[in-house]
């Protein structure tokens, strides 16, 4: 039997403000351009979050898709959705927060959250032409 790969889309909206506080507000223009706006600005965000394995024979599930629904409801978007990620999010304090760091953050978060023999992939839209999947 091979592997299977479910995926479960969600959505969620949220400002951020790419920032490097070690660097000088020139050095963060130069680099993050309109991104480093000191009012924030916001993604309409599209979220692919992957689970990989093989079916059980007794359910034919890989993950049970109402479980994976409710769990990136509760971890994910509950925490991220209509917030300002820098403000208003622990994982964000301190952590710069690009569609990079996001995914990998999501990835984390869920990643616990699943059975040890599935594995993961996260795809995180911040654009419709921009995107990062973790991992790669």
């Amino acid at each position: 039997m091979n592997k299977l790969a479910l995926v479960r889309c969600e959505h969620f909206n949220a400002a951020h403000r790419l920032h490097n506080a070690n660097w000088s507000d020139e050095k963060n223009k130069e680099v993050f351009g309109k991104c480093n706006n000191p009012n924030y600005h916001g993604h309409n965000y599209e979220l692919e979050v992957k689970v990989i394995g093989f079916c059980n024979k007794d359910t034919g599930y890989v993950i049970d898709t109402k479980v994976l629904s409710d769990l990136i409801e509760e971890k994910v978007l509950d925490r991220f959705d209509h917030k300002n990620l820098n403000l208003d999010t622990e994982e964000f304090k301190t952590l710069n927060p690009t569609v990079e760091n996001i995914a990998i953050v999501i990835y984390d978060i869920l990643k616990t959250e699943i059975e040890p023999n599935l594995e993961l992939k996260i795809k995180l839209y911040e654009t419709p032409r921009n995107y990062v999947e973790y991992p790669y």
